[in-house]
């Protein structure tokens, strides 16, 4: 079944299938006494981590937008050698998840 807009009461459409995303790993502050905050309160207290890829849905009444169907390893992790090389290829810069 596909994904559902609660609020809209509507199924949302595929927007894209292998739509491409990076996990990020918090750092500690200067002082090392504070974890990173999730979401956007300090971006740039996040490192890359992960790289995934998953399906992105969007409703098509309010534009709610998720990734959904992600596979249960990453595509490439921080400390393999083409990371760089594929976060870049893959635009998985395009969405950043800070959140652990």
């Amino acid at each position: 079944m596909k994904p559902i807009c609660v609020p809209c009461q509507r199924f949302l459409r595929c927007e894209k299938n292998g739509y491409y995303f990076t996990e990020m790993m918090p750092t500690n502050d200067p002082d090392g006494a504070t974890r990173a905050p999730p979401g956007l309160a300090a971006p740039e207290r996040w490192t890359p981590y992960k790289v995934w890829s998953g399906d992105l849905w969007a409703c098509p009444d309010c534009g709610a937008r998720i990734v959904v169907g992600t596979g249960r390893n990453p595509i490439s992790e921080h400390y393999e050698p083409e990371f760089d090389r594929t976060r870049e290829v893959n635009n998985a810069g395009q969405l950043d998840v800070k959140d652990c």
